[in-house]
């Protein structure tokens, strides 16, 4: 049986961002197949996870300096630029998700994606903006109209809520979650366990 990840995410997660990049790579030498999993993660915190929202209102100043910092480094060690906090921040990602199924169902996932996170992440441009998703879906090589249909379609904002409620049935609470078979991995920095668990699969 082949190897194979779940790969849970929203683009509006700076930590999805690293992890995207860093599971591409890591998933090729394993001879691993992603399943990417587009979800809402607004949906998530607000059903499993509000202390989210508490930790942005009141911040720890130490915690806050660290990660940070922390941040910054796994973007180098990435080759990636990162903002954070970008100028829209949180930001509404409910239509740039639901393109994900519109590029998922050309074939167009990883471009879609990628063109998401360098433009919100890497370009500090606003996801929930008519002329960044456009832009975005161009460069994945996806019709503007195409696009635009797609994601007010009943079935991108039905499968959309059900990656989301799939995610929090497993026991996930946030983004970037992977599973390999039905144990959980969750933030950018588990790539060496999700790794091993590939391995041993």
């Amino acid at each position: 049986m082949a190897r194979k990840l779940d790969f849970y995410f929203d683009c509006s997660s700076p930590w999805t961002y690293l992890a995207f990049h860093a599971v591409q790579p890591m998933a090729q030498e394993t001879a691993a197949e992603i399943v990417w999993k587009p979800i809402l993660v607004g949906g998530v915190f607000n059903a499993v996870n509000q202390t989210v929202y508490e930790s942005r209102a009141k911040p720890n100043p130490r915690k806050q300096a660290y990660t940070l910092k922390d941040m910054q480094d796994w973007a180098r060690l990435y080759g990636l630029a990162i903002k954070f906090p970008p100028t829209i921040f949180p930001v509404n990602s409910v239509k740039c998700m639901r393109g994900a199924f519109v590029a998922l169902d050309e074939d167009k996932l990883v471009p879609y994606a990628a063109a998401a996170f360098e433009a919100y992440w890497g370009g500090d441009r606003d996801l929930s903006r008519e002329d960044v998703l456009a832009d975005i879906a161009q460069r994945a090589g996806i019709e503007r109209q195409q696009f635009f249909a797609g994601i007010e379609t009943e079935s991108c904002k039905a499968r959309l809520r059900a990656n989301t409620d799939e995610l929090i049935a497993r026991g996930g609470f946030g983004s970037p979650t992977i599973f390999v078979g039905d144990e959980m991995f969750f933030g950018n920095d588990r790539m060496p366990l999700v790794r091993a668990a590939l391995e041993a699969a």
